[in-house]
């Protein structure tokens, strides 16, 4: 049994500690939170964009630290789930694979790629595994798409687009501080810039246009440009002002033979059956819906949580949550920042 310590109980503290609930082959031990109430099991007050509501939580037998220090030292953990805001990850994850626990941290793996990479060379010298939460490529429709490209059932990955729009997320406090949260480039599209690495390699450059809040983009779209000049691939992400629109996401993902659609659409009120949300467009002209198995909105980090548990077991390296490909995903998006502030392409060195 992987014994497991969450460092921070906000949205995805309280997501992971129900996804693990769903999980054989590791237990929550232990919880690390500042807030004496979230602290004492009061969670009502945690809010998010999907998802179960908080509520009082029955702590029995877990250890309960208000401080970071006592949980990494604690010798009944193996691993450590970091689930505090983006400016913390770095030190966490460092002080935690320091002391020879394992590591999964929420996305982005951190805030700039010097912490990135000194995170990723702790977890080498250390031993442990860092596995960063990218839980995209676990929920149905995109594990469709990634399994059809990593099989070859299509034929060639031609590219395809993304989207990610949300209108103001005003429960997350900073979000629009790079210091702090990101932005939407780093909190939002990073899952977009994870899963275009995943399944087409890291571009050689990035041209984006897009609108600044302060420091940050806060709508955007981005041509990925590869050194195969076959392969295109765009996305759009961001915030809009009307507070209306809800969380939306989708792809086109363009293969030689098919192209398979994901569009969000029951977010915004259209009547669609969940189960064959994804299209699949073949070369001879048929438009088939496959029947997909959706669970509820914890699945796939019940998912994601077996890839780490698999992971930790044996000791090896996860395809899909691996530290470098984290890094790559937030080089992605400091570049498309920057290709937006100097209105120009941006290559994209290693």
């Amino acid at each position: 049994m992987i014994r497991v310590g969450i460092a921070g109980i906000g949205f995805m503290g309280m997501i992971h500690y129900h996804a693990y609930e769903k999980v054989r082959g590791a237990r929550v031990t232990a919880i690390c939170e500042t807030d004496p109430k979230r602290l004492a099991g009061d969670w009502r007050g945690i809010k998010g964009n999907f998802g179960p509501a908080g509520k009082r939580m029955d702590l029995g037998g877990i250890a309960r630290y208000d401080q970071l220090d006592k949980l990494v030292a604690d010798p009944n953990i193996d691993l450590i789930d970091v689930c505090l805001p983006p400016a913390l990850h770095a030190d966490t994850t460092v002080a935690a694979l320091t002391a020879g626990k394992h590591v999964f941290c929420e996305k982005p793996i951190a805030l700039t790629t010097a912490e990135a990479d000194r995170m990723v060379k702790t977890a080498g010298r250390s031993g442990k595994l860092l596995l960063i939460g990218h839980v995209l490529p676990f929920f149905t429709q995109y594990q469709l798409a990634y399994r059809a490209a990593m099989e070859g059932k299509y034929g060639r990955l031609l590219g395809g687009n993304f989207k990610r729009v949300i209108s103001d997320p005003l429960w997350i406090p900073d979000f629009y501080d790079p210091a702090k949260v990101g932005g939407p480039v780093v909190d939002l599209h990073v899952h977009d810039a994870h899963f275009i690495r995943v399944l087409f390699g890291m571009p050689a450059a990035v041209q984006s246009v897009g609108r600044m809040r302060g420091e940050v983009p806060e709508y955007f779209n981005t041509q990925f440009l590869f050194e195969d000049p076959s392969l295109v691939v765009t996305a759009t992400s961001g915030v809009i002002y009307q507070q209306g629109r809800p969380f939306t996401h989708g792809f086109e993902v363009h293969f030689e033979k098919a192209t398979l659609i994901y569009d969000d659409l029951a977010a915004l009120g259209v009547t669609q059956d969940p189960a064959r949300s994804v299209a699949v467009l073949t070369e001879d002209g048929k438009a088939t819906r496959p029947k997909l198995r959706l669970g509820d909105e914890l699945d796939a980090f019940a998912a994601e949580i077996n890839e780490v548990v698999a992971a930790v077991r044996t000791n090896t390296p996860s395809t899909l949550l691996d530290g470098v490909l984290a890094r790559d995903a937030l080089v992605l998006c400091h570049k498309q920042t920057d290709s937006i502030r100097r209105g120009r392409t941006i290559r994209i060195g290693r």
